[in-house]
């Protein structure tokens, strides 16, 4: 029972090094929620509509697209969940069903309409679908720009039971006018070729067209001069982008020919294949750079490029190209959204928390402390080394993993104590049973850790289950709440086990093998 004590007690002193290192300094190596730091919580709508619509709008050009390849030149109509082709010639029904069968990839649902005519229904499950991705394809945005804003351990998750709300929690950010407009940027970039413009008004750029804008083609705004001389200007650009920002590999902050702010943008292997392929084929002709439907830059193109990257200039400061090569390197929103709700923390609210709750806990372990010396007098000791070890240990660990710490945490730590108290006691009371039943003092302490040990790993299993389930359909306070509950059972189980009882044999250590008395 003896013979591996100093053992026992290197492997104990040495986890305890371990723990007060990955926490120390506090300041540093904890990781404090919103609660307790301060920062800002916010509740953002994804406009799914959007996604539907762009969806549609896009299942429809491709079909317009590919039935003009084949020479069939017809109208498409899009709407919000549906879009309408027209103008099928007569008896070409079987070609037509051909071409665009494979291009709605029974995603939609064909009715026949008016004569040479047919309108394509978005299918409910694909509508779906469509909302439940445009809402996960938002919050890996967002969290990639918020990771490059630098907060610490910021919340971002879906919120709510109506599908399409993102809650967003960024502890210790100051700047927050800034980083909800970073959140709220759709930043979709198109490279499109010009047909005609710029022109200082629509109806002379459509003039040559007969005041309509061709099905392939649309209108895009952008400006001119600079300073007090800056005008409005038009173009008309192909519908279908040549580059989209789906297609970039980086972005950065750089600067133009002028020593103006620019952004640089690479392209990804068939980003360049795409911007090689149009550069070569239209040499002399302008390339629209768009960024959320204004025109930034509409350079001609010289010669061809087969280069990997681009850049787009304008009027911008320093700041703002930061923030829009951000945006551009971590992908276009795919749908708007909308701020539903913000609620701003102070700091000084956090450091009352974390205060009162320092307070409650070192309260509630100097109360729990004097108890156990009073009814089970030097063994109460034990008691108190064990629970102390046991938080050091708990919050070790959650520095270690990077963890946060929240008020539901500290509640936790408290939570902790009360768990630790209660191992103590159940083997306490099984040495005193022992005892009484005329064993010595160290076949009583065997025997006690022995009988409880399952009855503790009993109870410890079922409370992690519990803990689990908190964590895994919990919000941000909850699993901060579980977190600290895991760690918690799992270092109380060590500490109440392991250390208690190597505690007890090193007193035993200094005694008669035969001793039956034993302080407790």
């Amino acid at each position: 029972m003896l013979k591996n004590l100093p053992l026992k007690l290197g492997v104990i002193a040495a986890i305890t090094v371990l723990a007060i290192v990955a926490f120390t300094p506090p300041s540093r190596k904890v990781h404090l929620g919103l609660d307790l730091q301060g920062g800002v919580h916010l509740v953002l709508a994804v406009q799914t509509d959007d996604a539907v619509r762009l969806e549609t709008e896009t299942v429809s050009e491709q079909v317009r697209q590919a039935l003009k390849d084949k020479g069939m030149t017809v109208t498409t109509k899009p709407a919000a969940k549906e879009f309408t082709v027209e103008g099928v010639p007569s008896g070409s029904d079987q070609q037509f069903r051909a071409i665009v069968d494979p291009l709605v990839n029974q995603s939609y649902d064909r009715d026949p309409g008016p004569s040479g005519s047919y309108v394509f229904r978005m299918k409910p499950n694909v509508e779906v679908t469509t909302r439940s991705d445009a809402v996960t394809q938002a919050i890996l945005t967002i969290e990639r720009r918020v990771n490059e804003l630098g907060v610490s351990e910021p919340t971002i998750g879906p919120y709510g039971t109506a599908g399409d709300q993102i809650i967003v929690q960024l502890p210790g950010l100051k700047d927050v006018a800034r980083a909800k407009d970073i959140i709220k940027s759709t930043a979709l970039l198109e490279i499109k070729l010009v047909v005609a413009g710029p022109l200082g008004d629509e109806a002379s750029l459509l003039q040559s067209y007969g005041g309509q804008v061709p099905a392939d083609m649309e209108v895009v705004q952008g400006t001119q001069g600079t300073g007090s001389a800056v005008t409005r200007s038009f173009y008309l650009v192909r519908k279908v982008a040549a580059v989209t920002g789906r297609d970039l590999r980086n972005a950065r902050a750089t600067v133009d020919e002028y020593n103006q702010p620019a952004v640089s943008f690479t392209l990804n292997g068939e980003g360049v294949s795409k911007f090689s392929r149009v550069t070569t084929e239209n040499v002399g002709k302008q390339l629209a750079i768009i960024l959320d439907r204004q025109v930034q830059s509409a350079p001609v193109i010289e010669t061809p490029i087969p280069s990997a990257e681009a850049r787009i200039t304008g009027r911008f400061t320093q700041q703002e190209v930061n923030d829009l090569a951000l945006v551009l390197r971590s992908g276009a929103l795919p749908a708007s959204l909308t701020y539903l709700e913000q609620r701003e923390v102070g700091p000084t609210l956090g450091a009352d928390s974390i205060r009162e709750g320092v307070m409650a806990s070192v309260t509630g372990l100097a109360l729990v402390t004097i108890f156990m010396f009073v009814y089970y007098r030097l063994s109460g000791l034990n008691a108190f080394v064990s629970v102390a070890l046991n938080l050091i240990i708990l919050l070790g660990s959650m520095a270690y993993v990077g963890a946060v710490m929240t008020l539901p945490g500290i509640a936790g730590f408290i939570l902790t104590i009360g768990m630790g108290v209660d191992s103590n006691v159940l083997i306490f009371e099984r040495i005193r049973e022992e005892l009484e039943n005329k064993k010595s003092a160290r076949q009583a302490v065997s025997a006690g850790f022995s009988r409880v040990f399952w009855t503790i790993v009993d109870t410890h299993v079922a409370s992690l289950i519990a803990a689990a389930f908190l964590f895994q359909f919990g919000t941000g306070p909850i699993r901060g709440f579980a977190t600290t509950l895991v760690f918690g059972l799992l270092s109380n189980v060590f500490t109440a086990v392991f250390v208690s009882r190597t505690l007890f044999e090193f007193v035993l250590s200094r005694k008669p093998a035969g001793a039956t008395e034993l302080s407790i």
